[in-house]
């Protein structure tokens, strides 16, 4: 596997992003927007939209989606992928920064692993204008139990720990949990929601996974990149000689409403 020249093809991991970041399940989002009592054609803003998992999952089933997004690379990705499910988008270009009180109004906006990068409390706040009094704030992430399948996932995290590159811009605290936040806004009432996976890996597909995130991203790592990923081949060898290995993964979802909703 070589990754030599990925760093001239893509801006921020686009394409490992697209290839090897979990996706979330049909009955997470399905699950999601009838907790949320979504309607068909309600308004809904991907916002940090990335290559469009999850604008593309609220299309399909029926939604309005906006997609916002402040790489035009991902939203290039965002709109392949609504053509391939045939569902259709609006793109903005466009980060958190950008929101104004004349958009929307939403009934939901959503966010997959986006989040950490804004300015939370000023983001919630401007959600808190254009979202409907009825609406909420969705935000999804995944997550690795303890179990002994994800052994390789300490393997990952200890590599990557030795070459990860900060991000201009990412906020502090990363990935904190997101219920300060939320009970210092407008969005107090809070229920989650999560699905659960087991699937097969390969060697090649963790270490797509780990060049897919934005600190170790190639573009990130420079001429280290194809050491990184070596380095990281091997490790993971050292745990399973044939390099075969089981991923049990969360995938979470939290809405949070007005208290009043």
């Amino acid at each position: 596997m070589s990754f030599s020249n990925l760093s001239g093809q893509f801006q921020s991991a686009t394409v490992l992003y697209d290839r090897h970041r979990l996706s979330y399940p049909d009955r997470l989002i399905a699950r999601l927007a009838g907790l949320a009592g979504l309607g068909p054609g309600d308004a809904v803003l991907d916002l940090g939209c990335g290559t469009g998992m999850l604008a593309v999952a609220f299309a399909k089933i029926g939604m309005a989606v906006t997609a916002m997004d402040p790489q035009a690379e991902m939203l290039a990705a965002a709109e392949t992928a609504a053509q391939s499910a045939q569902a259709s988008l609006a793109l903005v270009q466009g980060g958190s920064h950008d929101l104004t009180p004349q958009m929307g109004p939403f009934r939901l906006v959503v966010m997959g692993r986006s989040f950490h990068w804004m300015d939370r409390a000023a983001t919630l706040a401007m959600l808190d204008k254009i979202v409907t009094p009825d609406g909420g704030v969705a935000l999804f992430h995944d997550a690795h139990p303890p179990v002994a399948e994800n052994s390789w996932f300490k393997t990952l995290c200890e590599v990557q720990d030795k070459y990860r590159q900060p991000m201009p811009g990412e906020r502090r605290g990363g990935h904190r949990r997101y219920e300060p936040f939320l009970f210092d806004s407008a969005f107090t009432q809070i229920d989650g929601l999560s699905v659960t996976i087991r699937q097969p890996l390969t060697v090649d597909f963790i270490v797509g996974r780990a060049l897919s995130m934005s600190a170790c991203a190639p573009q990130r790592l420079g001429g280290t990149a194809e050491e990184f990923a070596a380095r990281l081949s091997s490790a993971l060898r050292e745990v399973s000689p044939d390099g075969k290995f089981i991923e049990v993964a969360e995938l979470v979802a939290v809405l949070a409403r007005r208290a009043n909703a």
